[in-house]
């Protein structure tokens, strides 16, 4: 009965926590312009290290024009993987003046495997896979932010 008390315990602990850490995320929109046209998304912003090691692991879903802003807060070369991440995604990495350099369609959910810019970035939004496609996203077009 212990044993199962605690097992409860700690189960309904860790779902606080995944919880509070996903409200935790600043929020804002980032429009992609593209030669199709403007589109715009709602997305957690992940700007520390501890937010950008989060990401969305372990979410189940990502709303329709939703997505993750990660802000590496100075340009370089950037690696991501899908560590604990059951969705798969889009990951457009950009440019610090907003140019998209490349994009990884339909990420492997879980994969271990890297995922890498072509080039210095400072920017990663993850979208839901296929998004990119859909909307004719491509490297050349740009993010803009807070308009």
């Amino acid at each position: 009965m212990k044993r199962t008390f605690a097992g409860l315990f700690l189960l309904l602990l860790v779902a606080v926590m995944f919880a509070e850490s996903a409200a935790a995320f600043k929020t804002g929109d980032v429009a992609i312009v593209t030669q199709r046209g403007r589109f715009v998304f709602s997305v957690e912003i992940a700007s520390t290290n501890d937010e950008r090691s989060m990401g969305l692991q372990n979410r189940q879903k990502l709303d329709a024009g939703a997505g993750m802003l990660f802000d590496f807060k100075a340009q370089k070369p950037v690696s991501m993987w899908m560590k604990n991440t059951p969705i798969p995604l889009d990951m457009v990495f950009a440019a610090d003046n907003g140019r998209i350099v490349n994009i990884a369609h339909a990420t492997t959910p879980y994969s271990l495997s890297v995922i890498s810019s072509e080039g210095p970035v400072r920017w990663v939004l993850e979208l839901n896979a296929g998004t990119s496609k859909r909307l004719g996203i491509s490297p050349g077009d740009r993010l803009e932010f807070g308009r």
